[in-house]
């Protein structure tokens, strides 16, 4: 994070963009009316033109180089094949059963150790 201000320039196309996504809302809701699909479309085309606009201000520059360092790190994950995918899903699949019967065991035996203590084995 640098410690520059937004030059004048980066605030008039904040203020543009803000206005043009609240005026692409306005018209969204004014022409009800019309057709679902006319309207994404003026939504999506106005979504567009602000986030172009937003671009290039120092704040959009700086979005821009992100997420591009992003994508080239998604790109050096190693990914898992569709067979250790199959196995670790296995892995996990016989070990929740294990704990679950281990846990469901222990719940019985302390419940009859519980029972037997307080004298209560016909309730």
């Amino acid at each position: 994070m640098g410690s520059e201000s937004p030059n004048w320039m980066d605030k008039v196309l904040w203020v543009i963009a803000v206005a043009m996504i609240a005026s692409a809302l306005g018209a969204n809701y004014y022409f009800a009316d019309q057709s679902l699909l006319l309207r994404v479309i003026g939504l999506l085309v106005s979504a567009a033109l602000a986030v172009a606009l937003l671009a290039r201000t120092q704040l959009g520059n700086r979005g821009w180089t992100v997420w591009l360092e992003s994508v080239q790190e998604v790109r050096k994950i190693h990914w898992p094949t569709r067979q250790e995918t199959l196995q670790t899903t296995a892995i996990v699949l016989v070990m929740v059963f294990v704990m679950g019967l281990l846990l469901w065991s222990a719940d019985f035996m302390l419940l009859r150790a519980v029972k037997w203590l307080t004298g209560r084995w016909g309730a």
